[in-house]
C-alpha cells in the first residue's frame, strides 16, 4: 500500500460488533492504523461519521490518540480480571475523561429524492470522536448481557474479540468467511491426509 492512501475495504473489518471492538480488530494481523488516510478511511467505515464527513483536518496527533484510545480499550476488554488493578485502573480512568467529550451531533438532512441523510453540523474534532468510541467502551462494559456476549475468537492465532449476540451464543469465530473458513479448510485437510494415511 502508498504512503497515504486509504486501504482496501477488506483490510479494515468492521465485524467485531462494536465500534470499540472494532478499534481493536484494527491490530491485527498486523497494525492497520499505519496512516492519517486509513485512520480516516476507519473513521468513516465505522460508521462513526456519516459516509462523505469532511476529515481532511485529522492529522498525525489524532492516530496517536486514537491508538491509545485503542490500548485502553485492550487492557479493558482483555486485563479485566488481571491480578494487577494498576494498567487496568489507568485504562478505565483514561477512558472514563474521554467519555466526557460530547461526541458529534448528526442531524437529518434531505437528499436527493427527498430521502433523509445524516450529516454532522460541521467537521468532527478528535475529541468528540474519541468521547464517542470511549462511550462505546462504557456501554459495552457497564451492561451486563453485552459484556457476557465477548468472546475471543477462536481462529488459530486470532486475538480478535468481538460481541456474539448470536443465537444460543454458540457463535465461535470473529468471522465465519476468515476464521471460520480457514478452520473449515484446515479439518477438510486433516480428514484428506487421515484418509491418505489409513
Amino acid at each position: 500500500m502508498a504512503l497515504g492512501t486509504a486501504p482496501a475495504p477488506y483490510e479494515l473489518r468492521f465485524d467485531a460488533g462494536r465500534i470499540c471492538l472494532d478499534l481493536l480488530a484494527t491490530t491485527h494481523p498486523v497494525e492497520r492504523l499505519d496512516t492519517v488516510a486509513v485512520l480516516r478511511a476507519w473513521i468513516t467505515g465505522s460508521g462513526l461519521v456519516p459516509p462523505g464527513t469532511p476529515l481532511a483536518h485529522a492529522d498525525g496527533s489524532w492516530l496517536v490518540a486514537v491508538r491509545e484510545l485503542r490500548a485502553h480499550v485492550d487492557e479493558l476488554v482483555r486485563g479485566a480480571s488481571a491480578p494487577a488493578p494498576r494498567p487496568y485502573d489507568r485504562a478505565l480512568a483514561g477512558v472514563n475523561e474521554l467519555a466526557r467529550t460530547a461526541p458529534p451531533a448528526p442531524r437529518a438532512l434531505r437528499g436527493e429524492g427527498g430521502v433523509l441523510v445524516r450529516e454532522l453540523a460541521g467537521p468532527p474534532e478528535c475529541a468528540a470522536l474519541l468521547g464517542a468510541i470511549a462511550r462505546d467502551v462504557v456501554e459495552l462494559l457497564t451492561d451486563p448481557v453485552a459484556r457476557a456476549g465477548l468472546r475471543q475468537c477462536a481462529g488459530d492465532n486470532c486475538p480478535i474479540v468481538y460481541l456474539d449476540t448470536s443465537r444460543g451464543r454458540r457463535r465461535r469465530w470473529c468471522s465465519s468467511e476468515v476464521c471460520g473458513n480457514r478452520e473449515r479448510v484446515a479439518r477438510h485437510r486433516r480428514r484428506a491426509a487421515a484418509l491418505a494415511r489409513g
